[in-house]
């Protein structure tokens, strides 16, 4: 076996043992809810946009971190489409969800996520982190990724997230 086989392999085994073992309605009722929450980070995008309506004091702050959250979005979507990885195709494994494509490479809904959670915790003041895997999570359970897309995903946002923290700061948005 080759180690891009190899590693496929590992790749949908990981994604068969968490839809064998995060099973029942409510597991996946929760699922779906994150998932259209997080279909093209409209949620997180409203959040942000939310923060800066609200938040007069830190509005560039907010809308800072809100186009990092785009950003990072529109990253993954380019990403697919160069890396044109397919959605799992395993007869082994449901999907319970609609998506609006065939490319699964990174997810987009990890992505949004990690860069929202990164860039929105300071404004907040509450922990973020938990969104992350409870959204990667969510991707597996739904049967539309595999585990090293939400990774890649994950890393995607959070690498946004970094850059765009630190070239605001440069730029005296705090």
């Amino acid at each position: 076996m080759t180690a891009p086989t190899t590693i496929a392999a590992a790749d949908l085994a990981a994604l068969r043992w968490v839809q064998d073992h995060a099973r029942g309605d409510a597991v996946v009722t929760g699922a779906r809810l994150l998932s259209h929450a997080g279909e093209h980070a409209a949620a997180w995008i409203g959040t942000g946009l939310l923060g800066a309506a609200l938040d007069r004091r830190r509005r560039p702050a907010w809308l800072v971190a809100t186009g990092a959250v785009v950003a990072a979005h529109g990253a993954s979507v380019v990403l697919k489409r160069v890396a044109r990885r397919h959605r799992p195709l395993d007869h082994r494994v449901q999907v319970r969800v609609a998506v609006p494509s065939r490319w699964s490479m990174p997810s987009s809904h990890a992505t949004s996520t990690t860069a929202a959670a990164v860039v929105f915790a300071p404004l907040l003041g509450v922990p973020t982190w938990p969104l992350v895997p409870a959204m990667a999570a969510s991707r597996l359970v739904l049967g539309v990724h595999y585990p090293s897309d939400v990774t890649a995903g994950a890393l995607l946002g959070a690498a946004t997230a970094v850059v765009a923290r630190r070239t605001a700061t440069r730029l005296g948005v705090r």
